[in-house]
């Protein structure tokens, strides 16, 4: 692949930490457009495994480029880098942080591609990012930037033609982020909205729980679209209330995120609710998946936001009652659907 759309971006070198199919689906198109990447993962394992077989574990064995690097060292994957991208499950993204900043350099960018909210602190990812290497580097100031949108590993990794967005306070690490990263399979839009962005990527997780647990109950398209429509609206009204662009909740990072993750078996929240939904147990299920449900992990700081926020959020709230094992799948469908009724519009009927 070349850099004939890259509007003339030369080269960077860039570190990315996580070793899933995500993580290594992003360092393959990253290294075909001539970047030099350096994956890191905690395991050594892992790091010889991958460098002797260069086979990402998705179906339809895609291939690792054998000119991209693969390091269990922090260091090797964080110092003297122009972009840093974490794709760690959202529970270690702060200690993965914690651990890259003593080797940023400055005008280093930070690309979160972690899709989450932090519990207790209700966080999005690159605010965690930022947190910590405020803490241990405050003269850094990075600038740091999510990345998000439909874009399933499995798809990516065979150059299936995606489009996701870069969000960040920062416009020119935005339009940097951009301009390395666009070719001829994945286009990259920008977006000034970073906590909208990262909103939609932690409640769309949320919801596709919830399509999954009606499918487990045997429900058809009908109750799908009902879920994702008004998970749509929960995921407005909330973002809305904490200042974000409405405008957001009509782009990929919102929509175009949800209906993927919603409506297709590539989604690990998809099939693990579909596993709780047919009376599997919470835990039994995400081992099943065999791989970080993160709706699962975003769950629990979604509820106190809700709260926090007042805003009504009764597709979340049921999710939250299921896992916890509070309400069965079948009552929590008909908890929904006898909810007091309703304008599905902003405006009453005038008297």
């Amino acid at each position: 692949m070349g850099n004939s759309c890259n509007n003339g971006a030369q080269g960077a070198k860039v570190g990315v930490f996580g070793s899933g199919a995500w993580g290594l689906a992003l360092a393959r198109l990253f290294s075909n457009e001539g970047h030099d990447v350096t994956v890191w993962s905690e395991s050594e394992a892992v790091v010889e495994r991958l460098g002797a077989t260069r086979v990402i574990p998705l179906p339809g064995d895609p291939e690792l480029p054998a000119e991209v690097a693969l390091t269990a060292q922090v260091k090797d994957a964080a110092a003297d880098k122009d972009v840093i991208v974490f794709v760690t499950s959202s529970r270690f993204v702060r200690s993965m942080a914690a651990q890259a900043a003593p080797f940023v350099r400055p005008g280093t960018v930070l690309v979160c591609a972690t899709k989450g909210l932090e519990e207790g602190s209700m966080d999005t990812m690159t605010e965690v990012i930022a947190d910590e290497l405020a803490k241990a580097r405050l003269e850094l100031s990075p600038s740091v930037v999510a990345l998000s949108g439909p874009s399933h590993a499995e798809e990516v990794a065979f150059d299936m033609p995606t489009a996701i967005v870069a969000a960040s306070e920062s416009e020119e690490a935005a339009l940097l982020v951009q301009r390395l990263f666009s070719n001829e399979v994945l286009r990259v839009y920008t977006s000034a909205d970073a906590r909208g962005v990262e909103l939609c990527g932690a409640l769309k997780n949320v919801i596709a729980l919830a399509c999954g647990i009606a499918r487990g109950l045997g429900f058809g398209d009908n109750s799908s679209a009902a879920l994702v429509t008004r998970g749509l609206a929960e995921m407005r009204r909330l973002g809305t209330a904490i200042g974000c662009d409405q405008e957001t909740f009509f782009g990929l990072a919102c929509t175009g995120d949800l209906v993927v993750t919603a409506g297709s078996l590539h989604s690990r929240n998809l099939r693990c609710g579909k596993l709780i939904g047919s009376g599997v147990p919470v835990e039994e299920a995400v081992s099943r998946v065999g791989a970080v449900v993160e709706g699962l992990n975003a769950l629990p700081a979604v509820l106190e936001l809700s709260e926090k926020t007042g805003v009504e959020m009764p597709i979340c709230e049921m999710v939250g009652r299921v896992v916890s094992g509070e309400v069965m799948p079948k009552d929590a469908a008909a908890l929904l659907m006898g909810r007091e009724l309703k304008s599905e519009g902003p405006d009453a009927y005038e008297a």
